[in-house]
C-alpha cells in the first residue's frame, strides 16, 4: 500500500465486518509508492488515489485493495448516506483538482475515473452531506502568491466554503456526477468580509452566492462569499454542519465554525484562545455521542485528537509525537465501538477501542443545537419556550422561527 494515509471513512461489510477507504496525498515521485500500477487510472502521472482495507469484527485485517488511483493530492473528503466515499484532491493543475467517487466494496471502477466537474475545480478538502436535503458541502484550502503584510511578495491563504446542489436527488452512486449547482457562502447582511471579524457564539445570518465552478475561487472572491484562512474538515451530523479553519483566529491556531442550514445561520463555535486548547484543526468528525473530534495538524509534530463538548469544553482523547507527520482521517466505524485513525507518514492505520459512550441520533443533535453562552443568545421568551418544549425543537431554532415570521402556537 502506499504512504501518506490522510482522510479516511469507515463503512458497513459483510459478516460484521468494516471497511476502511483511505486517501493518499501523494503527488509525482516521491517514492512513497502509487496506486496506478496494473490499473485504469484517472492520470497514469500521478500516483495519488484512495486503498481500502477490511477489518474483521476483530478489528483484524482481512484484506486490502487498491479502490481508485491517478489523482493528485488527495487529502480530504466524506462519506455519503447512500455508502460511498468521495476523495477530493487539493491541486488543482493540468485537469486536477476535483472531486472523484468511490465505492468501498469495488477494486476499481469506471466511476472512480470520472471527476464531478460541477462540484468545482479548486484546492478541494473536504466534503459532507446533509442526509435530509441531499446538499453537499465543501471546503477549501487555498494558498496563492501574492501581497503578505509589510508588502512583501509571499504566501496569502485564503479559503472559501461552498456548497453543490445537485440536480439529480436520486441517492446511489453516480448521482452527482450529472450536474448541479455550485455556491459560495457570504454574508447576509454585509458585503466581503473575513471570518475573523466573527464573534464567537453569536450567529449570523448567510446567503449563498452562485459560482462559476471552472474557476470557483476567483469566482467566490468576486461575489463577496465570506474569506477564511485555510479550511480543513467538514462533517456534518445531527442536522448541523461542522467545518474547521486550522489556522483561523487572533492567535493563529484555530476555530471551528457550525453551520445551521434550518435557521441558515453561521457560527464561530470555538477560537482557539488558551495555550493547548486547540492546535491547528484538520479532520473532524463528530462522535457517536454527540461530542466534535478534530485531529491536529501542528508543525512541531505533538499532536493530538480533541474533543469538544455541547457547552465549547475541549479535552485531549489521544496525543502522538513522531517528528513532523500528523494524525489524520478520524472516523469511528458503523456500530460506533471502534475509532479508527491516520498517522501520515510513515503510513500507519489505528484502532481504538472502547468501551465508548453510546448517543446516537439524540446526542448528535444536542451537539448541533448546543446553545451560546447566556449573554450572547437571543432573548427567549417563555412562551417562546413552551412552544419549542411542545414541538420538541431547541429554544435558537423556535427563535429562528420567530424571527422569519413563522407562528409557533
Amino acid at each position: 500500500m502506499p504512504g501518506k494515509h490522510d482522510g479516511m471513512g469507515a463503512f458497513a461489510g459483510g459478516g460484521g465486518a468494516t471497511i476502511l477507504v483511505r486517501n493518499h496525498e501523494l503527488e509525482g515521485s516521491g517514492g512513497e509508492g502509487s496506486t496506478v500500477e496494473g490499473r485504469r487510472p484517472y492520470d497514469r502521472a500521478e500516483p495519488g488515489g484512495t486503498t481500502a482495507i477490511v477489518v474483521g469484527p476483530d478489528r483484524r485485517k482481512l484484506d486490502e485493495s487498491v479502490t481508485s488511483s491517478g489523482t493528485r493530492v488527495n487529502c480530504a473528503g466524506g462519506r455519503t448516506p447512500w455508502g460511498t466515499w468521495l476523495t477530493c484532491e487539493e491541486d488543482r493543475r493540468d485537469d486536477h483538482g476535483y472531486v472523484f467517487e468511490v465505492v468501498p466494496g469495488e477494486d476499481e471502477g469506471a466511476l472512480s475515473r470520472e471527476p464531478i466537474r460541477a462540484m468545482g475545480s479548486f484546492s478541494h478538502e473536504a466534503v459532507a452531506i446533509d442526509p435530509r436535503t441531499g446538499i453537499v458541502y465543501l471546503t477549501e484550502d487555498e494558498a496563492r502568491g501574492g501581497m503578505v503584510r509589510g508588502g512583501e511578495l509571499g504566501v496569502r491563504f485564503e479559503s472559501f466554503l461552498y456548497r453543490y446542489l445537485p440536480a439529480d436527488l436520486s441517492r446511489r452512486p453516480g448521482a452527482l456526477g450529472r450536474g448541479g449547482r455550485l455556491q459560495a457562502l457570504a454574508l447576509e447582511e454585509r458585503g466581503p468580509a473575513r471570518a475573523d471579524g466573527l464573534t464567537p457564539r453569536r450567529q449570523v445570518g448567510v446567503a449563498w452566492k452562485p459560482v462559476d465552478p471552472e474557476d470557483a475561487h476567483d469566482s467566490a472572491r468576486e461575489r463577496g462569499a465570506v474569506r477564511f484562512k485555510r479550511l480543513e474538515g467538514a462533517y456534518f451530523a445531527g442536522g448541523a454542519l461542522w467545518f474547521s479553519d486550522t489556522a483561523g483566529g487572533g492567535r493563529g491556531q484555530g476555530q471551528m465554525f457550525r453551520y445551521r442550514p434550518g435557521p441558515n445561520t453561521l457560527e464561530l463555535f470555538l477560537e482557539s484562545r488558551e495555550p493547548g486548547q486547540m492546535r491547528a484543526p484538520d479532520n473532524v468528525v463528530v462522535a457517536p455521542w454527540g461530542d466534535v473530534w478534530f485531529a491536529e495538524d501542528w508543525s512541531d509534530g505533538r499532536n493530538r485528537v480533541v474533543g469538544i463538548t455541547p457547552e465549547g469544553r475541549t479535552y485531549a482523547f489521544a496525543s502522538y509525537r513522531g517528528g513532523e507527520s500528523e494524525l489524520a482521517g478520524p472516523c469511528f466505524a458503523p456500530d460506533g465501538r471502534t475509532f479508527f485513525l491516520n498517522v501520515y507518514e510513515p503510513g500507519t492505520t489505528i484502532a481504538v477501542w472502547g468501551p465508548f459512550e453510546p448517543g446516537g441520533v439524540a446526542g448528535r443533535a444536542r451537539m448541533a443545537r448546543s446553545a451560546p453562552p447566556r449573554d450572547l443568545g437571543p432573548l427567549v421568551s417563555g412562551n417562546l419556550r413552551d412552544a419549542a418544549g411542545r414541538r420538541g425543537i431547541g429554544t435558537l431554532e423556535a427563535a429562528a422561527y420567530e424571527r422569519l415570521g413563522v407562528p409557533l402556537g
